[in-house]
């Protein structure tokens, strides 16, 4: 598996923080908008644009670079807290559904003192689940990934971890309930121009009481609202 850190990031919606991808051999197959083996898109906002062209060359590129245990070396360097995101594409370690435990240790103790946050699809297994809450616990923020709002309520019954899913795309609220009667904000990042990652950092903060919503985007958010 390969890994990019860039300390400055050029993506408008994250702002310039540090950011990370992981390869595509990360995304578990139980994420339904993984592209297919046959080259499917399903509606993952990574597999357009240019971002989609940095992910496809990711495995070619410098193997010392990209390992694993330069990603997190470089997380070890970082400032005391800086806010950082992992992963504007890709999973957490570990091939398809699977968490690799022991990677996920050296990240925890590298992002002591920094503020990182992430997402996953991966499934809500028990040995998953043990790494996610050792990981909220001390730090490094996993968000688990609703792929809608009813899939967001399931997740948020299991007490694992804070919660974000997939809005329609033309979703105009900010603040809405949840079927279970849990708050679903907007990411403001989608309706303030001025808002990105690196001035809001709520995705960050593992003990808020409510679900974060994106609404669908990329060029085939049609597919991503319909999950």
């Amino acid at each position: 598996m390969n890994y990019l850190f860039t300390i400055r990031s050029k993506n408008p919606k994250t702002g310039p923080i540090p950011v990370t991808m992981s390869d595509r051999s990360t995304c578990p197959d139980c994420c339904p908008l993984k592209l297919t083996a046959e080259g499917v898109k399903k509606g993952c906002y990574g597999d357009y644009g240019p971002i989609s062209w940095n992910w496809d060359k990711l495995p070619g590129k410098d193997a010392a670079r990209t390992s694993w245990d330069n990603l997190v070396y470089e997380v070890s360097m970082l400032g005391r807290g800086q806010l950082w995101r992992h992963n504007q594409v890709g999973d957490l370690p570990g091939e398809n559904n699977a968490i690799d435990a022991a990677a996920m240790n050296k990240l925890i103790a590298a992002n002591i003192g920094k503020r990182g946050f992430t997402y996953t699809h991966k499934p809500t297994t028990t040995e998953n689940n043990r790494v996610i809450k050792r990981a909220n616990k001390f730090g490094f923020t996993i968000n688990l990934s609703g792929n809608n709002i009813q899939h967001a309520d399931y997740l948020k019954s299991l007490n694992i971890a804070p919660v974000v899913c997939i809005l329609p795309a033309d979703t105009a609220v900010k603040v809405q309930t949840s079927p279970a009667g849990h708050r679903i904000v907007t990411c403001p990042a989608t309706y303030q121009k001025a808002v990105t990652c690196s001035n809001c950092g709520v995705c960050q903060h593992a003990d808020r009481d409510y679900i974060i919503g994106f609404p669908a985007h990329g060029q085939d958010k049609k597919k991503a609202e319909s999950l």
